[in-house]
């Protein structure tokens, strides 16, 4: 596979899961490239729902919306509790929440923080270099 159709199928993949996010009403649905930060996965796509049962039924519809377009599904996490279910496509995790998990748990804030440290560990070395 060449690395033009690996974009092209990760785009795809990206655009699944935020078609299937959208269809069941996700809502503030936020995309994170992680690819600099972990070899674990490339994109982190977190959305929130208003209930722990929309987060199971968004969940479940990410799952059979992308079965459907042939790609895998690794696993699932949290759909028997539903205040935070994790969809696994492996190039893509997808965290579907409700508002006061998200807010205690601050994905976003957590992986942009990291970024930031990683700049800073990347700057201080060149500096060493430099030097």
């Amino acid at each position: 596979m060449t690395t033009t159709q690996t974009t092209f199928d990760l785009e795809a993949m990206k655009a699944a899961v935020i078609d299937a996010l959208e269809d069941i009403k996700a809502f503030d649905i936020s995309v994170m490239d992680v690819r600099k930060l972990t070899s674990l996965t490339n994109y982190m796509i977190v959305a929130s729902a208003s209930s722990t049962r929309q987060a199971k039924a968004i969940a479940d519809n990410v799952t059979v919306k992308l079965k459907e377009k042939g790609f895998n599904i690794r696993g699932t996490e949290g759909g028997k509790e539903g205040e935070w279910v994790l969809v696994d496509l492996d190039d893509i995790v997808v965290h579907i929440m409700i508002p006061a998990a998200r807010a205690y748990y601050n994905l976003e804030q957590l992986w942009g923080s990291l970024e930031g440290r990683r700049s800073h560990i990347k700057n201080d070395s060149q500096a060493d270099s430099d030097a």
